[in-house]
C-alpha cells in the first residue's frame, strides 16, 4: 500500500482564555496540519505549530518545507514501512523540526490506523487516561491567585506559575498562589528563560527559605546559557527542568556533560517527532534525570500524539499536556478531551481524528 498523497492544512483557532509568558502573549493557537493518505483513502495527521518565540517555526515555513520538499519525498512510498518513511523524514532536511515532527506524527498515526489500534498501542501503551497539569499565564499576585483559585475547583492539582516577566515580584507571585490552593496542590514554576542567573538563584532561594513547596523550576535562564543554567542548578535545591535548551539529541548530551539540569521537558516540535522523542526519554531516563512531556500551543492533534507518548513511556513528572484545554473550540473532529486535569485518549484507530474542520482551516496541496 502506497501513500497517495500528503497534504498541508492551515488552521487558526481562538483561545477562551489569553496565554502569556515571559517570551510572548497570543490569543490564538495558529498551526500547520499535515495530512498524509494512503491509496485506500485513510488520513494520519500531524501537527507543526507555529511559536515565533521558541522553535522559530512558522505556518509558512513548515508548509514549504512539507509541500517542496518531505511531500514529494513520501509521495508513491510504502506506507507500512514506518521507520523507513520515518528516517528518510529525518535525513531530507535540517533543522524545520515542526514539519518535520507533523510528518513523523501523520506516519505513525496512519500506521495506526492501518493496523486498526489507537496511537497508544502503536507506541506499546495500553491506558487512555493521561493526568496533566495546567498553566497559570503570567499576571500579578492577585490575578494569579484568583486563576489558581479557579483551576483547582475545576479539578487541577499540579499548576505551572508562569513566572520571569519581573524578578522582583516573583517570589510574591508565588506566595500568593500557595496561598490561594493550599498545601495539597502541586506548583511548579517556568520562567521561560526570563531571568539571569543571580536573578534565578534570588528567586529560588527565596521561594526555599519561606517553604513555599515548590515541585519544580523550568527553563530559568536563555536557552544557551548552559553555564548559567549548570550555575543555577549547582546553587538550589529546587530541581532545574530544561525545557527550551533541549531540541535533540545533542543539546540533551551536553545538559548532562554539563550537569546542567536536574530534568528535561520533551516536546514533539522541538525534537523532530516521535522516534526522537523516545530516544531522549531513554536517554534522560538511563542518566537518571526526570521527565515530562509538554507542548506548544497546538491543537488536539499534537496533543493526542504527545499523550500517546506520555501513556506509552510514561515520565517520572506529571507532563504538561494542557495545550488544547485553551481552545475556545475544537478545530478538528475527534482526538482528546479533557476530564477535568486528565487527558482522555479515544479509543479509536491512531489519534482518533476523523477530519479537520474544513470550516475553520485552508487546505492546501
Amino acid at each position: 500500500m502506497t501513500i497517495a498523497a500528503v497534504r498541508t492544512h492551515r488552521l487558526s483557532a481562538p483561545l477562551h482564555t489569553p496565554f502569556v509568558t515571559a517570551l510572548r502573549r497570543t490569543t490564538t493557537v495558529d498551526t500547520l496540519v499535515v495530512e498524509v493518505v494512503d491509496s485506500d483513502g485513510r488520513s494520519g495527521f500531524g501537527e507543526a505549530p507555529q511559536v515565533w518565540q521558541v522553535t522559530g517555526a512558522s505556518i509558512a515555513g513548515a508548509e514549504a518545507c512539507v509541500q517542496q520538499l518531505l511531500g514529494p519525498l513520501l509521495t508513491g512510498r510504502d506506507a507500512d514501512d514506518l521507520q523507513a518513511r520515518c528516517a528518510e523524514v529525518r535525513r531530507a532536511v535540517v533543522g524545520n523540526e515542526s514539519a518535520r515532527a507533523a510528518v513523523d506524527v501523520a506516519l505513525h498515526d496512519l500506521a495506526a490506523r492501518r493496523l486498526g489500534v489507537p496511537l497508544v498501542r502503536l507506541l506499546g501503551g495500553t491506558t487512555l487516561r493521561i493526568p496533566t497539569d495546567v498553566t497559570l499565564a503570567a499576571g500579578d499576585a492577585v490575578d494569579l491567585a484568583a486563576a489558581a483559585t479557579r483551576r483547582r475547583a475545576e479539578g487541577f492539582t499540579v499548576l505551572k506559575l508562569k513566572v520571569g516577566t519581573d524578578a522582583r515580584g516573583d517570589l510574591d507571585r508565588v506566595r500568593a498562589v500557595r496561598a490561594a490552593v493550599g498545601p495539597e496542590v502541586r506548583i511548579r514554576l517556568d520562567a521561560n528563560q526570563g531571568w539571569t542567573p543571580r536573578e534565578a538563584v534570588r528567586v529560588i532561594r527565596g521561594i526555599e527559605d519561606a517553604g513555599l513547596d515548590v515541585e519544580l523550576v523550568e527553563q530559568p535562564v536563555h536557552r544557551r546559557d548552559l553555564d548559567g543554567l549548570a550555575w543555577v542548578s549547582d546553587r538550589v535545591e529546587l530541581p532545574v527542568l530544561a525545557d527550551e535548551s533541549v531540541f535533540d539529541l545533542r543539546d540533551l548530551v551536553e545538559v548532562i556533560r554539563r550537569r546542567a539540569a536536574d530534568m528535561v521537558n520533551v516536546k514533539l516540535a522541538k525534537c523532530g517527532g516521535l522516534h526522537t522523542a523516545r530516544t531522549l526519554l531513554d536517554l534522560a531516563a538511563a542518566q537518571g534525570m526526570g521527565t515530562i512531556v509538554g507542548s506548544m500551543m497546538e491543537s488536539q492533534v499534537g496533543l493526542g500524539a504527545a499523550a500517546s507518548l506520555v501513556a506509552a513511556y510514561g515520565t517520572t513528572a506529571v507532563s504538561d499536556l494542557d495545550a488544547a484545554w485553551w481552545l475556545a473550540w475544537s478545530p478538528v473532529a475527534g482526538g482528546i478531551r479533557y476530564d477535568g486535569a486528565t487527558v482522555v485518549l479515544p479509543d479509536a484507530p491512531g489519534l482518533g481524528i476523523s477530519s479537520v474542520n474544513e470550516a475553520k482551516v485552508q487546505p492546501r496541496g
